[in-house]
């Protein structure tokens, strides 16, 4: 055939094969529009899933006649009219191609009506032709209804969900949209019956019932908040706590300049924060805000416009991991703020000091032992542990200071208020796994293993950390073939491999000889890990696969080295674990993301046994 120009409806249609993916790919883009425009209130209301009915009201600044034709054309937009206006695009729609596209593969209408209009005007468009502008009853705001979607593309038809199917797609578009925009008002109806209703949040109790509406009451019990700030990135929101985590990743919401994206970087950073504090094969749950200068991050690089790229993408990454590491270290009992936080040792010196170059995991200080009745230590200095919280909690001149004080009003024999610590004192140790123990609120139950390992845990990554990672050189050199872009990354990143602990050099086209690996992995597990960590390198700049085989060698030393089931403690060390709880990064929940311990509170508690009803 010979080359010719395409008609200007079937470019539509093309484009709309991009644009107009589902139902709800044309509420996005219509709410999207009204957003731009100001909008405080907006209305979706959908039929049949979305298939027979679109229809998206507002109360924005509206179109104004003359430019009522102009906006049902591909590529005529008001929110761009440069290079510079691209490279900077603060607004969530910019190309200009979205109502077109709707309009090409639907019944379409538009009516709206500025502020500063006597009357409202429509436009309609059937089969890519455009009606004469004419006038209509219309409030301030603009109205767009779209009927029949794909009426005159059947093929496209025959790809559409359930009704049921669809209609949860358009239901998820809302939800994000009140998530990103709080200020805003929504309304969602299905067939003639209101299913959501969003009322503007402006206020803190109104944010947190958005919050809650969306994401449930659930995750508002176990969420975070955190807001954090570094140059020109701004993060705020929630992230839950570890322990409460997702089978799938459903609750993960990160808005960048109030655009939802799915973007690698950011799956990757939120991934590595997490990486030591969730069950193997959980998801964790967020709604994250990014707050970045438009300039730097480029929002044109997908049709629908769900990806972006950051200009700093290193810079961004480290921010991010770096907020949410910082702020899930805080998970324990008694969560300082960051410049009091860390882990600590007990006792004058540390007993997690490593011998430099020793792969022996007793280098660290611990006796692992082989279990049953045994009694092994506990890596813990008992003794000082509880002369320390005892100072603060006995009466001067105590005949037994070595006993645990009762709980009472809050004053002590001498009428000085106790100052009780938040997991209280032990009481008694049940079934050998079990510290029972009792605050100002009640009970509090710790799986003593489960603590005790991510306490051990903790102290050998802060042991391993302070010496960095030591090379470990090979008798014999091994050459390693690279494809291009490992050998890209190799070339870009020889820094951060040297940190990591490797020692390459080139050995000619697409090919590198290994010198040195990292000491405490194995030369087989390293060399298995080479050709991953250039790819990861290549594709995010970062890679923090040597850090996860490091760490899961130490958590495994650490499960070895805590206190296992049926292992008799007395009331001291019971109090010196729960001391250690409340000054431990992430104590919340052990090396495999379990919960380390519960609270009942006098009110659960007098619900079991209906007291007071």
């Amino acid at each position: 055939m010979p080359i010719r120009a395409l008609d200007q409806h079937l470019i539509n249609q093309i484009a709309a094969g991009e644009v107009v993916e589902r139902p709800a790919s044309v509420v996005k883009e219509l709410v999207e529009n009204a957003i731009d425009a100001g909008a405080h209130r907006i209305e979706v209301h959908i039929e049949s899933g979305g298939m027979t009915r679109i229809k998206v009201q507002d109360d924005g600044a509206g179109i104004p006649k003359e430019d009522l034709p102009l906006a049902v054309r591909p590529h005529a937009t008001s929110k761009i009219s440069s290079l510079t206006d691209l490279e900077a695009v603060a607004s969530l729609g910019f190309r200009g191609e979205a109502l077109a596209s709707i309009a090409s593969v639907s019944r379409f209408r538009l009516a709206s009506k500025p502020k500063d209009q006597s009357a409202g005007f429509e436009i309609v468009v059937a089969e890519g032709d455009a009606s004469e502008v004419t006038p209509v009853a219309h409030t301030q705001g603009t109205t767009v209804d779209v009927r029949d979607l794909f009426f005159n593309t059947p093929a496209r038809r025959k790809f559409m969900r359930t009704e049921k199917t669809e209609f949860g797609h358009i239901d998820e578009v809302i939800r994000r949209m009140a998530l990103a925009h709080m200020s805003i008002g929504f309304e969602l109806h299905h067939n003639h019956r209101a299913v959501r209703q969003f009322n503007p949040a402006t206020e803190p109790q109104q944010v947190t019932r958005r919050i809650g509406q969306v994401c449930g009451e659930a995750f508002l019990e176990n969420a975070m908040d955190i807001q954090k700030t570094h140059e020109d990135l701004f993060l705020s929101g929630w992230i839950a706590k570890p322990t409460f985590s997702r089978s799938q990743a459903d609750m993960q919401f990160f808005f960048v300049n109030g655009r939802l994206v799915k973007d690698r970087l950011v799956a990757h950073a939120v991934r590595q924060a997490y990486r030591d504090v969730l069950f193997h094969g959980r998801h964790p749950a967020f709604v994250l805000h990014l707050a970045i200068n438009p300039e730097a991050v480029d929002v044109n690089v997908h049709p629908q416009k769900t990806e972006v790229r950051f200009r700093a993408s290193r810079q961004v990454h480290d921010f991010l991991f770096s907020s949410l590491h910082r702020a899930l270290a805080e998970t324990r009992p008694n969560a300082q703020p960051p410049e009091q936080s860390g882990t600590q040792s007990f006792g004058s010196t540390n007993p997690f000091v490593r011998t430099s170059g020793s792969n022996d995991p007793t280098a660290f200080g611990v006796t692992l032992g082989q279990g049953g009745r045994g009694q092994r230590p506990l890596g813990l200095n008992v003794a000082q542990t509880i002369a320390q919280y005892q100072q603060l909690i006995q009466p001067p001149g105590s005949e037994h200071p070595s006993e645990t004080p009762e709980l009472d009003d809050g004053q002590g024999s001498d009428g000085v208020g106790q100052e009780i610590p938040p997991l209280g004192f032990a009481r008694a140790q049940l079934h050998g796994i079990f510290i029972v123990a009792e605050n100002r609120d009640g009970l509090v139950l710790v799986d003593m293993h489960a603590a005790h390992e991510r306490i051990v845990y903790e102290q050998f990554k802060q042991a391993w950390q302070e010496d960095k990672i030591q090379s470990q050189r090979l008798l014999v050199p091994t050459q390693l073939q690279l494809t291009g872009p490992q050998m890209g990354a190799y070339e870009k990143h020889q820094d951060t491999l040297e940190q990591l602990g490797f020692d390459f050099s080139a050995a000619g086209p697409g090919a590198i000889v290994i010198r040195a690996l990292p000491s405490l992995l194995s030369q087989n597990q390293c060399l298995e890990l080479v050709g991953d960590v250039l790819t990861e390198l290549g594709e995010v700049g970062h890679s923090a696969l040597v850090e996860d085989a490091l760490d899961h060698l130490l958590a495994t030393m650490a499960c070895y080295g805590s206190v296992r089931a049926n292992r008799k403690l007395n009331i001291d060390e019971m109090n010196a674990l729960l001391r250690a709880m409340e000054v431990t990064e992430r104590s919340d929940q052990c090396n495999h993301g379990r919960p380390t311990w519960v609270q009942l509170d006098l009110k659960a508690l007098d619900r079991l046994f209906l007291r007071g009803q």
